[in-house]
C-alpha cells in the first residue's frame, strides 16, 4: 500500500511545484488493540501500526514559509512565521501541519521553510489516527530537512502538543506514540504516565491469525463533546478519590473506590477505566507468552465495558461486533474514541473475508450504510522512505 501512496505523493509534489521532492516520509494510521480512554488517565494502552499510511513528499524552500498541498482535498495552504507564532492562526487540515512547525519552534528548533505534498490511504474520521499520521510524517520531514536534533522518543510529546495546543484537540499521548514508535510484528505497550514503552511480540502471521478492521461508516455523533465529557468525568472522579489519576486505582481496590463515589454514572466511568487497564496488562502477559489466540475474550470484554460502562458505542459499532463474533471471530471490540469509527476483530487468517461478509450482511439487515473493511498485520512506525 505504501508504494502506491508514495507514488501519489510524488506526483502531487511534481504537479504543485514543478520538480521532484528531496525525500518522502511515511507514518501509519494506528489501531488500538486494547486500552481505550485509559491514556489520559495515566494508564496503559496497546496500539499497533497499520499498513495504511500517510506519505509526505517534501523539499526545503527559503525563508520562514511553508506550503502544503493535499491530494485528498486538492487544496494548497501557505503559512508563514506569523502564522506559527501563535496557536490557532491556521485553520482546517492545514492546522495539523502548521501545528507541527509551531511546536518545533516552541521547543527551540530552527524549523526550515518547506514545500510539502500529502497523500494518504488512512481513512479520515474512522478513529485510525489520520491526524497523528499526518503530524508524524510532517514532523519527520521537517526534522530531516532541517537537520534537527530530535530523537524518536521525544517526538510523540511534541506532535501531541501540536494537536492539543495548536489545533485544539484534547488527545492523549497514545496516537502520536503509536504512529512514531511502533515496530512491525509488534504491539506497543505504552505506560502513559512515564511514557515508557515495550515492543510486545504480536506475530499474527505466525499464529495463522489476522486483524479485521471494519470501518463502521457511522457518522461521529457528538464525538468531540462526549470525549471531553468523559475525560472531565474521569478527572473529577480522581479528584473525589484523592488520587492523581484513575491509574492509581488498582483492580483489587476497585470495589472500595466505587463505594466512595455517589453517582452511578461516575462509578461506571471509573469501573471501565480500572478494568480496562487490567485487561491491557492481561493481554500483554498473554502476548509475551506467545498465547495470541487467547486474547480474544479480553477484546470482547473491553467492548462490553465501553458499551455499558463508558457508553461510547453506537448501533453500527455494536452490530459489527456482534456479527463478527457470531461469524467466528475470536474477539472483537470498538477501537478509538467512540461514537463511530472502527471495530477490530481477531480472526483466523482464512476467515477474514467470511467474517467481513457477515458484518456486511448484518448491516444490510439493519438498514445501515455498507461498512468498509481491510485485513491487516502490524506494521512499522514513521520512517523516511528515500
Amino acid at each position: 500500500m505504501t508504494d502506491d501512496v508514495a507514488a501519489r505523493a510524488t506526483a502531487a509534489f511534481r504537479s504543485a511545484y514543478g520538480g521532484p521532492p528531496a525525500g518522502r516520509w511515511a507514518a501509519p494510521g494506528r489501531a488500538n488493540l486494547i486500552g481505550e480512554h485509559t491514556d489520559y488517565n495515566d494508564g496503559f494502552v496497546l496500539p499497533f501500526a497499520l499498513p495504511l499510511r500517510t506519505v509526505v513528499a517534501a523539499a526545503p524552500q527559503p525563508g520562514d514559509t511553508w506550503t502544503v498541498c493535499s491530494e485528498l482535498t486538492g487544496d494548497t495552504v501557505t503559512f508563514g512565521a506569523d502564522d506559527v507564532a501563535e496557536a490557532g492562526r491556521v485553520a482546517g487540515w492545514g492546522a495539523y501541519v502548521a501545528g507541527v512547525a509551531w511546536a518545533l519552534r516552541e521547543a527551540g528548533h530552527a524549523v526550515p521553510g518547506a514545500r510539502l505534498a500529502v497523500a494518504s490511504d488512512v481513512p479520515l474520521g474512522a478513529g485510525l489516527s489520520s491526524s497523528a499520521a499526518l503530524e508524524a510524517a510532517v514532523l519527520a520531514a521537517l526534522v530531516d530537512l532541517g537537520g534537527l536534533d530530535l530523537p524518536a522518543e521525544r517526538r510523540p510529546r511534541l506532535a501531541q502538543r501540536a494537536e492539543n495546543d495548536y489545533v485544539g484537540a484534547p488527545t492523549g499521548i497514545m496516537d502520536q506514540s503509536a504512529v512514531i514508535r511502533c515496530r512491525a510484528g509488534h504491539a506497543l505497550f505504552l505506560d502513559c504516565r512515564d511514557e515508557s514503552v515495550e515492543q510486545v511480540p504480536f506475530d499474527l502471521d505466525a499464529a495463522g491469525l489476522a486483524v479485521l478492521v471494519v470501518d463502521s461508516r457511522a457518522p461521529h455523533r457528538h464525538a468531540d463533546g462526549e470525549y471531553a465529557a468523559r475525560r472531565a468525568s474521569c478527572e473529577r472522579a480522581a479528584g473525589l478519590l484523592g488520587i492523581a489519576a484513575l491509574r492509581d486505582v488498582p483492580a483489587d481496590g476497585l470495589a472500595d473506590a466505587l463505594a466512595r463515589l455517589d453517582e452511578d454514572e461516575t462509578r461506571r466511568r471509573v469501573r471501565h477505566v480500572v478494568t480496562e487497564n487490567q485487561r491491557v496488562l492481561d493481554t500483554v502477559a498473554l502476548l509475551r507468552a506467545g498465547r495470541v489466540r487467547e486474547i480474544g475474550p479480553l477484546l470482547t470484554a473491553s467492548h462490553a465495558s465501553m458499551r455499558d460502562d463508558f457508553e461510547i458505542t453506537v448501533p453500527e459499532i455494536d452490530t459489527a461486533v456482534e456479527a463478527a463474533l457470531a461469524a467466528g471471530a475470536l474477539g472483537a471490540r470498538m477501537t478509538g474514541g467512540g461514537f463511530g469509527g472502527c471495530v477490530l476483530a481477531l480472526v483466523d487468517a482464512e476467515r477474514g473475508d467470511a467474517v467481513a461478509d457477515a458484518v456486511t450482511a448484518a448491516y444490510a439487515e439493519r438498514g445501515f450504510a455498507a461498512p468498509g473493511h481491510v485485513t491487516v498485520l502490524p506494521g512499522p512506525g514513521a520512517t523516511r522512505l528515500d
